[in-house]
């Protein structure tokens, strides 16, 4: 990001201060600026000559013809200064930035150069320090430019700001980036994107997400992008606004800009959060399905989560099968054991809660042994379920539960045995016989 910023900021060609239209000899020229310059017929077409050799890419000619200019006697300090400045522009364009810095330098030190070489060099020398990354003179060069400048312009605080951020100065940097923001805001031109991401970027440093919400929101008006809507969810997550994230990060799916893995379980998440499991389990649902998310244990068994929280238990137990299959521990089988009992499947809940408990792992080995127990008393095997409500009995938080389990069962036990036991044969009696006894 902060290479971008820096790029972004010396994305413009940095040109040398045209010499050209300048007076050539004092007399007769009026200039309009401050300071009357002037420029002998030689130095003028040795500084074309010299050009013409630079744009045409012979740069050791050109800089031979420069340095020959800089031999001459009795030069003015205008026409060093542009001897400089061309040479400055000439180790630019070969990406020599070090000379291009030395040689503005030398522009500098030349006395009562025009106000206007002098603002357009401490530009051009600020954003070449950008560029060597060397942030602290490129600071020192802007302050220099501003003190020196009646009313910088826009760009010019931009370029404050930016050497602040670059040094971690964020909170030095947003007041320069909020001047130019404004600045250009008031002008009525188009907020430049760069500008507004480098004002973001600050207050994200700085913690201040109710400022980079706003920020955000008129990037999102300016530059529609979804990587912004998605960045403006997210803060609302930092703010604690879930709400908010989840209407953003609906529309955007819903408009079919979201098909990243991380932000699709992102989204199913948000539906868990806010009690809509049901979309949890679509999203996640169509994301394993299509393969755009992975399905590992972790996805599985939040789509199962899902699934189970809609009480949709028949949609949950493939996936539940699956994360089970693939977890460390016994945990998964147990749950893919409940989703079993509630749609009645008494055998393949038997199986899958011993596989949990055989697998080891599982968090209430107490609730395992009692989901155990009811499904083999429903299917009529009472010792091996009174076994596993008494594997059960030893943690106090199932005590009670167990104890009336085991009742139930000892009491069904007995009848059966009552109903199996065999009746006395009856003895046949005369009719008088049992008037008699009456």
């Amino acid at each position: 990001m902060r290479r971008f910023h820096s790029l972004m900021l010396v994305a413009t060609a940095i040109t040398f201060v045209s010499w050209a239209g300048v007076s050539i000899g004092a007399a007769g020229d009026e200039q309009k600026s401050k300071k009357t310059v002037a420029m002998s017929q030689a130095i003028f077409e040795g500084l074309q000559d010299a050009q013409t050799l630079i744009e045409s890419k012979q740069y050791s000619k050109g800089h031979q013809a420069l340095q020959a200019l800089l031999s001459k006697p009795k030069l003015s300090a205008y026409e060093t200064a542009q001897i400089w400045n061309l040479t400055a522009y000439a180790h630019y364009l070969q990406t020599r930035y070090r000379e291009a810095i030395a040689a503005y330098e030398n522009v500098l030190i030349q006395p009562d150069v025009p106000d206007a070489i002098i603002h357009s060099t401490l530009k051009t020398l600020s954003q070449l320090y950008f560029t060597t990354e060397d942030y602290r003179k490129a600071l020192a060069t802007v302050k220099r430019l501003i003190a020196h400048v009646r009313d910088p312009s826009p760009d010019v605080f931009m370029l404050l700001g930016q050497a602040h951020f670059q040094l971690n100065e964020y909170k030095q940097a947003v007041e320069p980036i909020k001047t130019a923001v404004d600045k250009y805001r008031r002008q009525g031109k188009p907020l430049k994107e760069n500008w507004l991401l480098l004002l973001r970027a600050c207050y994200y440093e700085l913690k201040d997400y109710t400022k980079m919400t706003g920020v955000l929101k008129e990037l999102i008006s300016l530059y529609p992008k979804k990587q912004y809507l998605l960045t403006l969810a997210g803060v609302y997550s930092e703010l604690g606004d879930t709400r908010k994230q989840l209407a953003l990060t609906e529309a955007l799916y819903e408009g079919g800009y979201i098909t990243e893995p991380h932000h699709l379980v992102n989204l199913a998440n948000l539906y868990l959060l806010h009690g809509v499991p049901y979309k949890a389990a679509k999203v996640l649902q169509a994301g394993v399905d299509g393969s755009t998310v992975a399905a590992d244990q972790r996805t599985l068994r939040l789509l199962a989560q899902a699934w189970y929280q809609a009480r949709e238990d028949q949609k949950a137990i493939p996936a539940l099968r699956r994360a089970a299959a693939l977890s460390g521990d016994g945990e998964l089988y147990v749950r893919l054991a409940q989703s079993y009992i509630n749609l009645d499947r008494w055998e393949e809940a038997i199986e899958a809660v011993q596989k949990g408990l055989d697998k080891g792992g599982v968090e209430r080995t107490d609730v395992a042994n009692i989901m155990l127990g009811m499904a083999l008393f429903n299917q009529q095997k009472f010792s091996a379920a009174r076994r596993a409500f008494t594997n059960a009995s030893g943690d106090r938080r199932s005590e009670k539960t167990v104890r009336q389990w085991i009742a139930y069962i000892d009491s069904e036990i007995r009848r059966e045995a009552s109903l199996e036991q065999s009746l006395p044969q009856a003895v046949r009696q005369e009719p008088a016989e049992i008037l008699q006894h009456l």
